[in-house]
């Protein structure tokens, strides 16, 4: 029986070469793509995959909140981050919302596939290119950081600081929400405090920083 995978990338091409492969694989099927953190979530609820390997850097909401909403909703499912991101709090958050697997993008077709059988396994996969980055934070007793968005932020404050910084209106963060204009304007006033920021170029620059988007 094979291993149900969705990939979850913006990128079309990345998907579209992923998915030849991972189709060519005797034990793997693909059975959906996203584009976007959102839809990751939707289709992850709809089909119950096995398996999710997904970017972290996707517009209106990220690999690492998405992770968060997928394994609320079913934690059988298995989540593997594919990104170009090696950063040390990249890593730390996605297996803080309890992805399975980390590896990077300029690895070796064979290392996604080593990893898929791994975490269905139920062991923790992380590409040896970055596994230092979380052996030193462990030695260190590391914790996160105050200043870090996943500290300050409650998850709907993340997502509004998300499309804030991606260009989105207000109005139309409403809707895609479906709240309130004034529950948003509230949003970004307690953002904006919690932050000391108080223009949407300062908002913008924390939110690449923190990898709540790739702008």
């Amino acid at each position: 029986m094979s291993l149900k995978i969705l990939l979850a990338d913006d990128h079309m091409i990345v998907r579209r070469g992923l998915s030849i492969l991972l189709n060519n694989e005797q034990d793997m099927e693909v059975v959906a793509q996203a584009e976007n953190g959102q839809a990751a979530v939707e289709l992850a609820a709809k089909l119950s995959p096995d398996i999710v390997v997904m970017d972290i850097a996707m517009p209106d909401l990220n690999g690492i909140e998405a992770a968060r909403r997928i394994l609320a909703r079913n934690p059988a499912i298995h989540i593997i981050a594919l990104s170009v991101h090696s950063e040390k709090q990249f890593v730390v958050e996605m297996f803080r919302a309890g992805a399975s697997g980390y590896i990077l993008k300029d690895c070796a077709f064979e290392e996604l596939t080593q990893a898929i059988h791994a975490v269905t396994k139920n062991r923790k996969y992380l590409s040896p290119a970055i596994a230092h980055i979380v052996l030193e934070g462990c030695l260190r007793h590391e914790s996160r950081s105050a200043s870090s968005a996943y500290a300050l932020l409650t998850p709907r404050e993340r997502q509004v600081l998300q499309l804030l910084s991606e260009g989105w209106k207000t109005r139309n963060i409403a809707a895609y929400l479906k709240v309130s204009t004034k529950t948003v304007e509230s949003h970004r006033l307690h953002i904006m405090r919690k932050l000391n920021l108080h223009n949407i170029a300062g908002l913008t620059k924390y939110a690449v920083r923190e990898g709540l988007t790739s702008l």
